[in-house]
């Protein structure tokens, strides 16, 4: 605390709250995994790099489409089973249960008993824009190749429209999943609280 003059005009502060404050904002703004954030973008920007300047990279196209479905692949695994659930805590998959049938999981990861976010704003707005950003693009690059008459080329651009829009409609599937969740647990409630008062006023009509 800083002390008070009796001849100044001076109030007290508490430097601990300012302290609190800036430490909280650069927790928001901190990329907390590096390499996460990093490889999240690298294996998809990769892949559409790959894909504009393949005819300059390589004249085989064997080649280029290997590479281009690789990193698909690559990009495909690392934002479902790693940068979903290290930047946003959110992660989905696909699971059989003991008759044969195939069932869709979507799990969001619950905050802490703080209250705390379980990820940095700067890592949010990385992981969201990659994943939104990138299938528009091979959506666009599928047209393009469709109405310049690239057949061969259809294939592995709706490989990466599949890849990525998997991804995209699983982590969609989590998010909205979670305020579903919540919706409905605030709903019952509610529905649980008139229902208790509704019997309470019939109780004392009653008497």
């Amino acid at each position: 605390m800083l002390r008070q003059d009796s001849n100044d005009d001076t109030e007290d502060v508490s430097l601990f709250d300012a302290d609190e404050e800036v430490s909280t904002r650069s927790k928001k703004s901190k990329i907390r995994h590096p390499v996460a954030s990093f490889f999240h973008l690298f294996f998809r920007v990769s892949a559409i790099v790959v894909y504009l300047l393949c005819e300059l990279i390589s004249s085989s196209f064997i080649a280029c489409m290997v590479s281009i479905i690789l990193l698909l692949s690559c990009d495909f695994w690392a934002v479902k089973n790693v940068t979903g659930r290290l930047m946003v805590g959110l992660r989905w998959w696909n699971q059989v249960d003991d008759d044969g049938k195939s069932h869709w999981v979507f799990e969001a990861r619950k905050a802490s008993a703080q209250g705390k976010k379980v990820s940095s704003e700067a890592e949010s707005r990385i992981f969201w824009l990659g994943l939104v950003t990138c299938p528009i693009i091979w959506v666009i690059f599928a047209f393009s190749a469709l109405f310049s008459f690239k057949v061969k080329w259809l294939a592995v651009v709706t490989m990466g429209v599949v890849l990525q829009g998997a991804n995209l409609y699983g982590y969609i599937k989590c998010k909205v999943g979670r305020r579903t969740n919540l919706t409905s647990m605030a709903t019952s409630y509610l529905g649980r609280q008139f229902l208790r008062q509704t019997v309470v006023k019939d109780d004392q009509a009653e008497s």
